[in-house]
């Protein structure tokens, strides 16, 4: 099941005429961070002036139309002038009304544009509903202090950090106590969007002594989840299949013996169950079935199955006479064991024995569907991941060594990706005391950048690795101290 969202996220803190506030830049970071964790495209803007959210917005406009889903989360200064909602940016006139209405965003404005991009599900969260310190000096009363309630068109949800009329708390913490009350609920697995928000609503009133009860006016048709379990994600396969200890082998169908056979750790008795197993087998089985033998498949080679190992490089070729739905569940269920535990819960170590010889599966049109698979399976854990595998994204790393003793030899000194250094020390035994040499493992040019490969999850095709301290001829050797790693933490 797939599902296209994209959301505008805007943390206003750092105003200049109408009181810096703490904790919306904070709240915009973190927020962004869940929501791309659970599949969101995300347009992140800090501190925008109000041509810098005209901007965004229109940005946000343009992806809309090709999503199923839209978003958009505003932390800062907001107002209601003459009954409509404005949303103040940090270079917002407050010399009054009508400077400030002209120098901030409509929230009727952005109803519309999510209205008129006809997306099935629009979503509005505010945390903006904080109390304005220059609304004193245009003699407002309490009646009209916060935001005003608005019209929700069809398919459409909007959320207040409190209720109309009244003010919210910027927080005490690193957010606004809205927003923090957000972050604890906005990734439960399977809760539906009203339900997550009534939680939220149970959390913030406890929170603030029930001082700040949360809002929400919603004409929503469907469901909507944030962050649907892989169960409830992927349709393709049964539980049982997804989690493979529950599945049950019926000695009465050949493919079920196969992946009995798989299973004994044998050699010689996954060899011949591998070199039996025919595309004629592979027709008559079911997709869930197929789906457990791929896993099992990529498991016996990974444990170092001749015939499986045989089977996982030639697949193109051994599959061409089988259905291509029938070829697809195989290779879902060995990308699937790479990832994924027999429980379906993501490995704390991946099994990438054979990730590169798996990988190079992805050079083949025809098994596309595959990698846009297991690609979706892991989206909602993309902090894991340099470059979520199976997207088909180069990543480029810049390699640091300083030369030693030895000929044609260096010492690696830091690898940098995305502009941060990605090494660290995963071992800590051994740590050594500071201005003492780590003890180092050489390696050839290819053993390190497979290495560097195996730890990034990247495939090697779509690895480009700079080297910044010398010209790569490729026989150079490579110091790495022990307990080191590029891995995600």
């Amino acid at each position: 099941m797939s599902r296209l969202l994209t959301a505008l996220v805007i943390g206003n803190g750092a105003y200049e005429d109408a009181g810096e506030l703490v904790n919306p830049v904070n709240d915009a970071e973190d927020v962004a961070v869940k929501l791309e964790a659970c599949g969101f495209s995300v347009i992140k803007e800090i501190d925008c002036t109000a041509a810098g959210m005209d901007r965004a917005l229109k940005e946000f406009k343009q992806a809309l139309p090709n999503n199923n889903v839209g978003l958009f989360f505003f932390a800062g200064h907001g107002m209601q002038i003459e009954g409509e909602n404005y949303l103040a940016a940090v270079d917002i006139d407050t010399s009054g009304e009508v400077e400030a209405k002209y120098s901030s965003l409509s929230l009727n404005r952005v109803i519309e544009t999510m209205e008129k991009a006809a997306t099935s599900t629009s979503i509005i969260i505010l945390d903006a509903c904080r109390d304005n310190p220059f609304e004193r000096a245009w003699h407002r009363s309490a009646a009209i202090r916060g935001l005003a309630p608005v019209y929700a068109p069809k398919g459409t949800l909007i959320a207040y950090a409190t209720s109309p009329g009244q003010t919210a708390s910027d927080g005490y913490g690193r957010n606004g106590a809205y927003t923090a009350a957000l972050l604890q609920h906005i990734a439960t697995p399977d809760c539906s969007i009203e339900n997550m928000f009534k939680r939220v609503r149970n959390t913030l009133s406890a929170a603030t002594d029930g001082k700040q009860i949360s809002w929400e006016h919603t004409s929503l048709s469907g469901e909507f989840f944030f962050n649907l379990s892989l169960g409830a994600r992927i349709d393709d396969y049964s539980d049982s299949a997804l989690s493979d200890r529950l599945f049950v082998p019926d000695e009465a169908k050949a493919s079920h013996r196969i992946i009995k056979a798989l299973k004994s750790l044998t050699w010689p008795v996954q060899n011949a169950a591998i070199d039996g197993f025919s595309s004629d087998i592979a027709n008559k089985a079911s997709l869930d079935s197929l789906f457990v033998l791929g896993r099992n498949i990529y498991q016996a080679a990974c444990g170092g199955s001749n015939s499986a190992i045989a089977y996982l490089n030639d697949f193109a070729a051994r599959t061409q006479e089988a259905k291509p739905e029938k070829r697809k569940a195989l290779l879902d269920g060995m990308l699937f064991e790479v990832f994924f535990d027999p429980n379906a819960r993501l490995r704390k170590e991946f099994k990438i024995r054979r990730f590169e010889d798996l990988f190079t599966l992805l050079q083949h049109k025809h098994l596309s569907s595959s990698f846009d698979f297991i690609a979706e399976c892991l989206l909602p854990e993309s902090s894991r991941f340099y470059s979520i595998p199976g997207r088909k994204h180069p990543v480029v790393v810049d390699v640091a060594a300083t030369i030693d003793s030895e000929a044609n030899t260096h010492r690696l000194k830091s690898i940098h990706c995305g502009g941060v250094g990605i090494m660290w020390l995963e071992d800590e035994d051994y740590a050594v005391e500071a201005g003492e040499m780590p003890y180092a493992e050489k390696l050839s040019i290819a053993k390190f950048e497979a290495r560097l490969a195996e730890q990034l999850v990247v495939p090697s095709n779509l690895l480009t690795i700079n080297y910044l301290s010398f010209d790569k001829q490729g026989n150079e050797r490579i110091l790495f101290p022990y307990g080191w790693t590029v891995r995600k933490r």
